[in-house]
């Protein structure tokens, strides 16, 4: 990937500063293809680096679990996760490396809410959670993904009996096309690029929670209420009930406040571009930054936003 290092075109980028602490180059941890973190995480690096004047890149990692591993051990400079993986894995409690407390993590920018739901084929039948039937194979996505951290534990929470299967979104997509699984759970920004792709392809049904069961799941996971809007998927006909979880970009703590400040101010202040490269990112804004409840705010990022008014205490400061 070619760096641009002489000049920017992007509003909010300085043209001059001390780059002597600077990476050379950066990567942020994705997760698989197929879904909204791959092509959020994909575009975002490349807008970063073509305005930056750095070199870097994203990579295809199992999503939020092993991104805060990767970004506290300093394998990966940048990467996207979610604030359930978030909490758990500062508590050690992550399976990936059990015991061990991932505090070198640290926030930069709020982007979307990752909504729950799930998608069967039309000709299943299946319409609701309830008509899952006993012994169903699920896809709940990459091992150690957000969807796969929970969605299993929901599912058992509403009653379901099923055959757990891992894989990437777009396999997944693939093998509910070709009938070798019943159902797919996901955990991704909307549009899923992978039920974009199955809704051309065939008929879907998108399988929205009852009231009842939306409140189940909120009383017992760190999730809040979401409507999936009806112009999200052709395959919607109205809105439809879910519930979501916030995702956040991170940073290890331990990179440059300016490279941190100044790669914060350039996502924050052009949201056009970063809608431009996934429709989530409209929820990629400044007002966002207070569902971060979890994780301490990177010196630079805090200074981007303290300095255009959204506060950031001291004690959430790393």
């Amino acid at each position: 990937m070619a760096a641009v290092a002489a000049s920017v075109t992007v509003s909010g980028v300085a043209s001059a500063q001390d780059r002597s602490e600077w990476p050379d180059n950066f990567t942020v941890g994705t997760a698989s293809q197929g879904g909204t973190y791959f092509s959020y995480g994909s575009g975002w690096a490349n807008f970063v680096a073509e305005n930056l004047g750095v070199s870097g890149g994203a990579e295809i990692t199992g999503g939020p679990m092993q991104n805060m591993a990767l970004v506290h051990t300093g394998d990966l400079a940048l990467g996207l996760t979610t604030m359930g993986p978030a909490r758990e894995s500062r508590e050690g409690q992550s399976p990936i490396a059990p015991g061990m407390e991932m505090d070198n993590v640290c926030a930069i920018f709020p982007m979307y809410q990752t909504p729950f739901s799930v998608t069967a084929l039309e000709k299943t039948g299946i319409t609701s959670i309830s008509d899952i039937p006993d012994g169903a194979t699920i896809g709940f996505g990459p091992s150690g993904s957000t969807s796969d951290t929970y969605f299993p534990r929901m599912m058992e929470t509403l009653g379901v009996d099923f055959e757990r299967r891992n894989g990437s979104w777009s396999d997944l997509g693939g093998q509910l096309q070709d009938g070798l699984i019943d159902v797919v759970a996901f955990a991704a920004g909307i549009p899923i690029p992978a039920v974009s792709q199955l809704e051309v392809q065939t008929d879907i049904n998108i399988i929205e929670f009852t009231e009842e069961e939306q409140q189940k799941i909120i009383d017992n996971f760190p999730v809040s209420e979401f409507t999936i809007p009806a112009a999200t998927y052709s395959s919607l006909d109205e809105p439809a009930r879910a519930v979501s979880m916030w995702n956040f970009a991170i940073a290890n703590c331990d990179l440059p406040e300016s490279f941190v400040y100044e790669v914060t101010k350039l996502t924050m202040e052009n949201n056009d571009k970063m809608v431009s490269i996934h429709k989530a990112a409209r929820s990629t804004v400044p007002e966002n930054y207070d569902k971060n409840t979890v994780l301490p705010w990177h010196p630079g990022a805090a200074r981007w936003f303290n300095e255009n008014g959204y506060k950031i205490e001291e004690s959430m400061i790393k």
